[in-house]
């Protein structure tokens, strides 16, 4: 089984730091969602653990030992990265075929993965004509051509329709619960949702989330107040983060329930409900990164970051 590290990660272009003293774990026989911004530094992450950038600190390892140093890479790693990675004029059998020699796989299992991924019927067809779910598809089979304990998937379901994307749930889950390795970010929060077991959220380069999704979610309190601004302003100023979800509702994180309570009644301020809050993954990754203000227009390597939010990571 292969671990995948992160340890006290930087990297930067010129003066402009991309991933910044980043440290996290993947762990095998889970899916590891890999989630932040656009130009959160999610892609450069992955290009680093791949050795296709070079980190100018830490070091990112793949059971221990870095990519390029891998007995057989081809068979341990499958990767999706780059969109569109195919010759237009070649069929999607002949692009596996290409792959597959390289890599030493036998030709029957080219079949396997066509089939596996529902490209059976138009394996002999030029990649050029490919639908964007299509396409996706293959960059997938070639993904799964070594059949590698450790599959890091870069946005593997853009442009697939729901039932393509119910079919990537299923095989991702498939896959750790044969005990693999599997790491892949998304921006479709609704479904790493129901595919992820881990979460690592990362905001300007920096870690602001990770660990367990069912553990994280349940990580909000809600609080009922006739005083919210005041107790916002003073849970605030204590580290917390607090947002209004109606007129006389709080939901904090980042502070137990009992410290919540004691602060009110320092405070003297009243309290009619004080309980935990189950909040959506949407809810939970606005909070992680509000400080974060890159959007998709001006996405790319970005200054300095501000200080880092507290981070979640239960036990």
């Amino acid at each position: 089984m292969y671990s995948l590290e992160i340890d006290k990660l930087t990297k930067c272009y010129g003066h402009e730091v991309v991933v910044d003293d980043l440290t996290f774990t993947v762990k095998p026989g889970r899916v590891t969602g890999f989630l932040g911004p656009n130009g959160a530094g999610k892609s450069t992450t992955m290009k680093v653990l791949l050795d296709l950038a070079a980190a100018d600190h830490g070091f990112a390892t793949i059971g221990g030992t870095r990519y390029r140093e891998l007995t057989d890479p081809g068979r341990t790693v499958g990767v999706v990265l780059e969109p569109n990675a195919f010759h237009p004029g070649r069929s999607g059998r002949n692009h596996l075929r290409i792959l597959a020699d390289g890599a030493g796989v036998a030709p029957g299992r080219i079949d396997e993965v066509l089939e596996m991924a529902g490209l059976a019927h138009a394996a002999d067809r030029r990649v050029g004509a490919y639908s964007l779910g299509m396409r996706q598809r293959l960059g997938i089979a070639a993904a799964l051509l070594g059949d590698p304990p450790v599959l890091v998937l870069d946005e593997p379901g853009n442009g697939l329709d729901p039932q393509g994307i119910r079919w990537l749930r299923d095989l991702l889950r498939a896959r750790a619960a044969a005990g693999g390795t599997v790491f892949v970010s998304s921006h479709l929060l609704s479904e790493v949702e129901h595919l992820a077991d881990e979460v690592v959220v990362i905001s300007r380069g920096r870690l602001v989330a990770t660990g367990a999704l069912s553990t994280l979610r349940k990580a909000g309190v809600s609080v009922h107040t006739p005083a919210p601004q005041s107790l916002s302003s003073i849970l605030t100023g204590a580290g917390a983060s607090v947002h209004a979800a109606s007129d006389d509702r709080l939901v904090v994180r980042g502070m137990p329930i009992a410290e919540i309570g004691e602060r009110a009644c320092a405070a003297g301020i009243a309290l009619h409900e004080l309980a935990p809050e189950a909040g959506s993954l949407e809810e939970l990754f606005l909070d992680w990164t509000e400080d974060d203000k890159t959007d998709g227009a001006s996405a790319g390597v970005r200054g300095a970051p501000s200080e880092p939010k507290r981070e979640v990571v239960p036990q």
